[in-house]
């Protein structure tokens, strides 16, 4: 064996473990997950607390998701628009990707659905006999 072997092995070692480190390094730095939170400025808290009203179907979180709509980040209103669907069935047109003046009809339309009581639950006129 060449005298450079021992070298290039240890060379070989040593990065890798300097790899690993860089590795579990940036894991332990992620820091914790968002909190659940449909009202957070933190967009990752907010987009987690979407999530959950739709696992939950927390009809509650509708007035929050519908003022979304209006907000400034593109993913939030994405993940307000995606909830509502969900919750909803409906999307009333919007589309998360246009500039304000284009969303605003649709946003319109969610606020004037929920002034007349589109959050709550529907109720069946079926006449049940028994």
């Amino acid at each position: 064996m060449s005298r450079l072997a021992p070298a290039i092995l240890t060379r070989t070692v040593f990065s890798g473990i300097l790899m690993w480190g860089a590795f579990a390094s940036t894991i332990a730095c992620a820091g914790p997950k968002p909190q659940p939170n449909i009202r957070s400025d933190d967009t990752g808290e907010a987009i987690t607390g979407m999530k959950r009203a739709v696992r939950e179907q927390d009809r509650s979180a509708l007035p929050q998701l519908i003022k979304e709509l209006d907000s400034d980040d593109p993913a939030v209103r994405f993940y307000a628009s995606q909830a509502l669907r969900r919750l909803t069935g409906q999307d009333l047109g919007y589309e998360f990707f246009q500039d304000e003046s284009a969303r605003k009809p649709a946003v319109e339309r969610w606020q004037k659905w929920l002034e007349a009581g589109g959050d709550k639950p529907q109720r069946s006129d079926k006449n049940v006999s028994g």
